[in-house]
């Protein structure tokens, strides 16, 4: 079995098959009861996204079946994994065993270039389930692989007599004062885009069209924002529109929430009186940023911004790159720019601060502010969505998470000034196991709702997140 990444735990066999009957799916998880397609399939799916693990012989609810081994099992496996892949996977593989059932763990790791296909059909990994990788996706990492990313690349009929230099010197301008790219005062506006790339062989990039085009509406239709006032999904009180450059857009949106944001005057005895806004614009700011420079301007469709009494929604082109996941956004996490000139220009314009923190700050500014975390959301039709919200823990809003009637009636009672909660308590309260309970007041901790008061053991206490150290996440 030379090359099939084979291993038979000997030691702690015990300890580690309890450790995976508590495992549920999850982005990074899958259990089955036997391989095969399907397995395949999330194989692919896990080398395309973070990794993960495909545990083979517990069933979705947790309770172990078992798979039988024979002399080659293992090795025809690896050889179907290895046939079915391109590029070729070798994933690890390695056998536990409990009560005399025996359960094997395929190990997959993240596959750092080229996306991985299983007989000719890409998948990536959203959340719990397998999804057909989009053309568009297929090339965006064919393209990651070589370096290159859609908007380092040059529009055919596109021509320098498209930028509009003054445009130009207004960007320079920006970047000298931040600082973050040294540009002497009398350098030539043209050899700085070309140094920057955003000028290649005499033609203008993407990005440049997307920055500085005197019309980039005639190579890029969809490159607006609408922005709107809703007092419900069909009742539009307020209808807006920005066109014109990135830089452009920008200003333009955050102009539109300085008028349309209520505000309230606070008095601290300082010369000057205090303004808080409706949502804290520092963390619209981050969102509006990230949609602009994140989205996929290879999607016909425009962002969107939604103003409801209650919320705040920004839509946005274009899922997750499929390294990154809904959950991993509020951690520190790796930046995988989908349009890395654009993201260099804005991090040289000082609106960006670094790759990778925006959601992270976004969530911080917001906490600090005593507002609820922002919600991730990446829709079936291949567009992120965050959302924004006043008051988080409605009985109408949790149950909309897909939250258990236990969970809900648990976050409502700690809402009701119950100080916290425990895993006995939970379990006697919902007549539920020590399991079950664990995972729900995990999948709380996940979402942002409750926050941990410890590690392990009866010390440990759930509360609402409002209620935890300032600066702290969830542990």
């Amino acid at each position: 079995m030379s090359g099939v990444g084979l291993f038979l735990l000997v030691t702690g066999i015990e300890i580690m098959a309890i450790k995976l009957t508590e495992k549920t799916e999850s982005q990074t998880c899958e259990l089955k009861t036997s391989f095969g397609d399907e397995a395949l399939e999330t194989i692919g799916a896990f080398a395309n996204a973070q990794g993960g693990e495909i545990i083979i012989g517990i069933s979705q609810d947790g309770s172990i079946c078992g798979v039988t081994i024979g002399k080659k099992t293992l090795e025809d496996w690896a050889n179907k994994i290895r046939e079915a892949t391109d590029p070729r996977l070798q994933p690890s593989i390695q056998i536990v065993q409990q009560n005399n059932k025996k359960i094997v763990v395929i190990k997959v790791e993240q596959s750092s270039g080229l996306p991985v296909s299983i007989r000719g059909k890409f998948f990536k990994r959203v959340g719990r389930t397998n999804q057909r990788m989009s053309h568009e996706e297929i090339m965006q990492r064919l393209r990651a692989s070589t370096g290159t990313t859609w908007d380092a690349m040059t529009v055919d009929g596109a021509s320098i007599d498209d930028i509009d230099f003054n445009e130009v010197s207004r960007f320079l301008d920006i970047v000298r004062k931040v600082g973050r790219r040294p540009i002497p005062e009398k350098a030539d506006a043209q050899k700085v885009l070309e140094k920057m790339n955003l000028i290649q062989n005499g033609l203008p990039t993407r990005a440049a069209l997307l920055l500085f085009c005197k019309n980039p509406g005639r190579y890029f239709p969809a490159d607006y924002i609408k922005l709107g006032r809703f007092r419900s999904p069909t009742l539009i009180v307020d209808d807006s529109r920005v066109e014109g450059g990135i830089l452009k857009q920008f200003d333009d949106c955050m102009a539109w929430f300085r008028e349309k944001f209520q505000t309230e005057f606070i008095i601290t005895g300082k010369a000057q009186r205090d303004v808080k806004w409706e949502y804290p614009l520092d963390a619209v700011r981050e969102a509006i940023v990230n949609a602009i420079c994140h989205r996929d301007y290879q999607i016909n469709t425009n962002i969107q911004v939604r103003l409801y009494d209650d919320r705040l929604e920004i839509w946005n082109p274009g899922g997750l790159p499929p390294a990154l996941s809904v959950e991993n956004l509020l951690r520190d996490h790796d930046s995988f720019p989908r349009n890395r000139l654009l993201a260099d220009c804005l991090f040289y314009c000082g609106i960006i601060e670094n790759w990778g923190s925006g959601t992270t700050r976004m969530d911080s500014i917001l906490i600090d502010s005593d507002f609820p975390s922002p919600d991730f959301h990446v829709d079936s039709g291949n567009r992120f969505r965050v959302v924004f919200r006043k008051q988080l823990l409605s009985k109408e809003y949790l149950a909309n998470l897909g939250l258990k009637e236990s969970q809900v009636q648990a976050v409502l009672m700690l809402k009701s000034g119950q100080p916290g909660i425990t895993n006995e308590e939970y379990q006697d309260n919902f007549s539920v196991s020590k399991r079950t309970a664990s995972n729900d007041l995990s999948e709380l901790v996940d979402k942002g709702i409750l926050f941990k008061h410890g590690v392990t053991g009866k010390g440990t206490r759930y509360t609402l997140a409002s209620t935890k150290p300032k600066g702290q996440k969830g542990q």
